[in-house]
């Protein structure tokens, strides 16, 4: 009776943690330039190479204008995101750090802790406007050299 508590259980708890999961959509997009979600601003993510480190801290930087590309340089941007294929975060929390002119940020903090899809989360807050973006990208394995 135990033994099959404990089976069913362990069952019920390896669905939950499936379904969490979300399966990569086959038309993912990866261009690194977007408008936010309701059209606010338009943002462009800057990788410190292609594709990005993995389990290495690095930096980015974002570039923030309005739609008529007026560089926006008073605004605070909020980072999030994760793995949406195996339902965690960031391993670290990365922060905008600098504000180096021309509408451009300096996001630190970033790593990636495994190979595949990652995205990565903005909300942006101006005294004029708040919105969202987000940025997919993929992280591939470093290559082992013979």
């Amino acid at each position: 009776m135990y033994r099959t508590i404990i089976v069913l259980t362990a069952g019920l708890l390896t669905a939950l943690g499936l379904a969490a999961c979300v399966t990569r959509p086959s038309n993912l997009d990866l261009s690194m330039t977007h408008p936010s979600q309701d059209k606010k601003f338009v943002v462009a993510l800057q990788a410190p190479s292609t594709p990005a480190p993995i389990n290495q801290i690095h930096s980015w930087q974002i570039k923030l204008t309005t739609p008529a590309g007026v560089p926006i340089s008073h605004a605070h941007i909020a980072v999030d995101g994760g793995m949406p294929e195996h339902g965690h975060g960031l391993p670290t929390q990365p922060q905008v750090t600098q504000k180096i002119g021309g509408g451009v940020y300096l996001l630190e903090g970033m790593k990636f802790s495994m190979s595949g899809w990652w995205e990565i989360k903005l909300a942006i807050d101006t005294a004029d406007a708040s919105d969202k973006v987000t940025f997919n990208t993929m992280v591939d394995a470093p290559r082992q050299t013979r």
